[in-house]
């Protein structure tokens, strides 16, 4: 009988549960496999006696159920392990012993649902040898070798539904209501939120701005008795140079939080710079929503459901043939798989040229440039 684990990492997301439940049914339905729950990522390959066995009983109800119930962490890096003594924090390499740990639970394989932080340790893990299979999951969508990530749906479905209610506010009180959504390095919630709720202008961060540009973009719908403007925005955006301190001009930093050029002293989200901005230029009353962490959570949508699904049969589907290192994927709306180390490199962002910039472009849509 072999022996499997798994375990998810990074931040949640919907379907995580999916992908558990799947995991476990096809290995004990399809191969008589004993699997093994790996709680909050890989510490629980750190410290061991943080697993414990998982039964057809234990994942009854998951599929529709948000989070994971083996819990997550994104800040437990076994090759730089933060631990906390004497008041004194030190960056510790506990790789060996998550390889050790391993081999004294009999892991036969571990399957990993995890994004690009998630990735990149797996593929350094696969390199020292351990037997590992990857699940892509994030909301940003942002993970390089497949098309689609599980939870990206879900937090679209949140993330429309959101500007869609804003819709009704915005034009009762001739606003401009700016919608902060998720995406550090990758504008796809922003893109495909704003292009199917109808948003004004989208700011995303692979296509840098101009304020005059939304500027020119606000005043021409107030001209068309448009009175009322929706900005959907990346929180990854870049602010352009007359928006950033003096001291900040000349670096290329896209930080949470930086110093607005009317008061360098306060730290400001580049959001709310951008919304004074607007507001001072436009002459509009303007209004920020940060959808934030309501991205991450509820149910997953039926498509999510159904993907973790083949996500889960899938990885189990590679360790029965010892293909380890692998991450399974969507390629051209198949499952398929690639090499662990592609997912782990540059992440998969926004092309400007790509037909949906292109459809949001030729119906109206400014981005700003």
């Amino acid at each position: 009988m072999r022996t499997i684990g798994i375990s998810t990492g990074g931040g949640d997301c919907p379907g995580l549960n999916a992908v558990i439940r799947a995991v476990v049914k096809a290995a004990i339905v399809n191969h008589g496999w004993r699997v093994l729950g790996i709680e909050d990522s890989f510490d629980g390959l750190i410290w061991p006696e943080k697993t414990r066995e998982l039964k057809l009983d234990d994942v009854s109800g998951l599929l529709s159920r948000g989070g994971t119930i083996l819990g997550t962490t994104n800040r437990g890096n076994p090759f730089k392990y933060k631990l906390t003594a004497d008041g004194k924090t030190q960056d510790l390499d506990y790789s060996d012993q998550v390889i050790r740990n391993a081999d004294a639970l009999g892991l036969n394989g571990l399957i990993v649902a995890g994004g690009d932080g998630t990735m990149r340790i797996c593929h350094e893990l696969a390199r020292k040898g351990l037997k590992l299979v990857g699940v892509p999951k994030t909301i940003d969508n942002d993970l390089a070798g497949t098309e689609i990530t599980l939870g990206f749906d879900t937090a679209l479905h949140t993330a429309m539904e959101a500007i869609d209610r804003i819709h009704s506010s915005a034009e009762s009180h001739h606003r401009v209501m700016m919608v902060e959504l998720m995406g550090r390095e990758a504008g796809w919630i922003a893109l495909e939120a704003g292009l199917s709720s109808g948003a004004d202008v989208i700011l995303i961060p692979e296509i840098p701005f101009k304020l005059e540009k939304i500027r020119d973009a606000v005043l021409a719908r107030e001209e068309a008795g448009k009175r009322f403007t929706i900005v959907a925005v990346a929180e990854g955006i870049s602010l352009p140079n007359e928006l950033l301190a003096p001291e900040l001009q000349a670096s290329e930093v896209r930080p949470a939080a930086l110093a607005s050029s009317s008061s360098s002293s306060v730290a400001k989200n580049a959001t709310v710079v951008l919304r004074e901005a607007i507001e001072g230029c436009t002459g509009k009353e303007t209004r920020v929503t940060v959808l934030g962490h309501t991205q991450r959570g509820g149910a997953p949508s039926p498509y999510d459901r159904v993907l973790s699904t083949r996500f889960g049969v899938a990885a189990v589907d590679l360790v029965a043939r010892n293909e380890f290192g692998k991450m399974v994927c969507v390629q051209q709306g198949q499952i398929s798989n690639v090499d662990i180390g592609v997912a782990a490199g540059q992440p998969r962002r926004v092309d400007p040229q790509c037909e949906l910039v292109r459809v949001a472009r030729s119906t109206g849509v400014c981005f700003g440039d």
